[in-house]
């Protein structure tokens, strides 16, 4: 590679590692370090499946036995990023015992998501100043680092792959780079395939348009192929457990978008310049849209500008002209992201419920409010491409300034998501389960069993307990997961109900949780280790 083509990479390197550190202490990239996980979070199950997974016997297709005993779960419902997952396996015997990956998959997510701002960009802009202020801006949209609580969602750089396969119409109608992308975000995420299938859709929509003049030799191809990629996904999906019977949540709308979520902060420290007005619980993350200042500035300044800048010849057609067929796509999933619960400025607005049927068919996107995440990123793609448009000088200087103005704007955002991984500069691994006794406990145990089955109770001393576990190879029979099985449930539900009974299982390690009385039977049975009541007969 010669050096005029290495620049670019090793620019988009240094801004990767420029994010990273503004964003998150260096120790998370540890393999090691993991205390700063197990403490009840979601980023603490995503670490935690991985572990049972690479410690278990004989661990299943991203799938671990370990956790949910007997069933065992999917690695997809505890967050444990099957695509990550299946890199890392065939290396887990070189991993140190204690291992997570989180730290890495972040610093890739940014590599990737300035990359693909990159590849969008560079062939557009009237200079490097305002192509590499252009990548800034359309990269690190809040709501990519709002996401560090559920850090698989954080592979928005998969939306920007997908808008940059629309806008080429070479890419846009081949099916098998679609194929590629497409396999990548369902072992990724399911509400990222949702966002990038809405623009494979409107992909192939366009393309059984342009075949009306040859519809009956054309067609049949490409709706072959579509129905291939439908196909594997539904593989995919089953590899994953999708299919297993779960219990449906019903609140699709309880975490929408609102209508004023892209310029409230909802959170006191998240903007520099603009007041943050409370959301009703819920809202304020699953639906955190806010653009931050040098964005709301960036785009009517672009409305603006728009009819008034002549259109450079050198992008005659202009391919923005093809987003507008991508409009029905965006429109939907606003639709989805807001729902029928409306909500501004923290208060509902008017309302009406969805048929049953509808609501649970919507329960795989009942966060809803991610949903506009596509949308915003084509905003702020156009808003960047039209000021390329300005005069080259005045384009690198515009953008320069709004880039400051973003920054400015996310200092207080970037201290405080930083702050989240403050206890990887040295916290301990245990904290609620210090005692070196549990160790002992725990390779004594045949199994693990907590009462009441809902860890969610007690779900920082759950992580703790299951990853003793894990690495000795010994199953725990409940897990924290986004989906709960029908089978699984009801098991713990009769595991619960015997040990309140007096019932219980030699061999079995039991864990009482969220402040479970103790039957009268066994009063006498029971003991506390770090504040934690156990019950626990060889």
């Amino acid at each position: 590679m010669k050096r005029d083509q290495a620049m670019p990479f090793a620019m988009l390197a240094a801004l990767a590692l420029a994010m990273f550190a503004t964003f998150f202490h260096w120790q998370i990239l540890d393999l090691s370090n993991v205390g700063w996980l197990l403490r009840g979070s979601d980023n603490g199950e995503n670490a935690l499946g991985l572990h049972a997974w690479l410690h278990d016997p004989a661990p299943g297709l991203l799938r671990t036995s370990l956790l949910n005993a007997p069933e065992g779960t999917a690695l997809l419902f505890t967050d444990s990023n099957p695509f990550f997952s299946a890199l890392v396996f065939p290396f887990r015997g070189l991993l140190p015992a204690d291992a997570q990956v989180i730290g890495w998959w972040l610093l890739l997510c940014m590599f990737l998501q300035l990359l693909f701002a990159w590849l969008l960009l560079r062939r557009h802009a009237p200079n490097e100043l305002a192509l590499w202020c252009g990548v800034l801006l359309l990269a690190a949209l809040p709501t990519l680092f709002n996401r560090i609580i559920h850090v698989n969602l954080m592979a928005h750089w998969l939306i920007l792959w997908a808008l940059l396969r629309f806008l080429d119409p070479r890419s846009s109608g081949s099916n098998k780079g679609w194929a590629v992308l497409i396999a990548i975000t369902a072992y990724i995420h399911s509400y990222l395939l949702v966002m990038v299938g809405a623009i494979w859709a409107s992909a192939m929509l366009e393309q059984l348009w342009n075949a009306r003049a040859n519809w009956r030799t054309a067609a049949p191809r490409l709706l072959a192929e579509c129905a291939a990629i439908l196909l594997m996904v539904v593989v995919i999906a089953w590899s994953l457990g999708v299919f297993e019977p779960h219990w449906p949540s019903g609140n699709y709308g309880a975490f929408a978008m609102p209508l004023d979520a892209l310029w409230n902060p909802a959170v006191d420290t998240y903007s520099t310049f603009l007041p943050a007005i409370e959301q009703r619980p819920g809202r304020a993350f699953e639906g955190f849209q806010y653009l931050g200042l040098g964005l709301l500035i960036l785009l009517p300044l672009a409305a603006i500008l728009a009819r008034r800048l002549p259109r450079p010849a050198a992008e005659a057609p202009d391919r923005l002209a093809r987003l507008k067929r991508l409009v029905p796509g965006p429109i939907v999933l606003t639709l989805l992201a807001i729902s029928t619960y409306p909500d501004f400025a923290g208060q509902p607005l008017p309302r009406f419920a969805l048929p049953y049927r509808v609501a649970i068919a919507l329960d795989a996107v009942r966060a809803s409010g991610r949903l506009f995440w596509p949308a915003a990123y084509v905003l702020v793609f156009v808003g960047i491409r039209i000021l390329f448009r300005l005069e080259p000088r005045r384009a690198g200087l515009v953008l320069a300034a709004l880039a400051v103005v973003q920054t400015a704007d996310l200092a207080p955002m970037a201290r405080s998501i930083r702050a989240y991984t403050g206890e990887a500069r040295g916290a301990p691994l245990y904290v609620r389960t210090r005692s070196p006794e549990w160790d002992q406990l725990v390779a004594q145990a045949r199994d693990i069993a907590f009462i009441p089955g809902d860890v969610t109770k007690g779900l920082g001393v759950f992580q703790e307990v299951a990853w003793r576990a894990a690495k000795a190879k010994v199953p725990v029979r409940a897990v924290y997961a986004a989906r709960s099985s029908l089978a699984s449930s009801a098991r713990q539900v009769e595991e619960t109900q015997a040990f309140r009974g007096g019932q219980i299982v030699p061999g079995r390690l039991y864990i009482l949780i969220d402040g479970e009385p103790i039957p009268p039977p066994l009063m006498t049975r029971v003991r506390l280790l770090d504040g934690i009541t156990i019950l626990f007969e060889p």
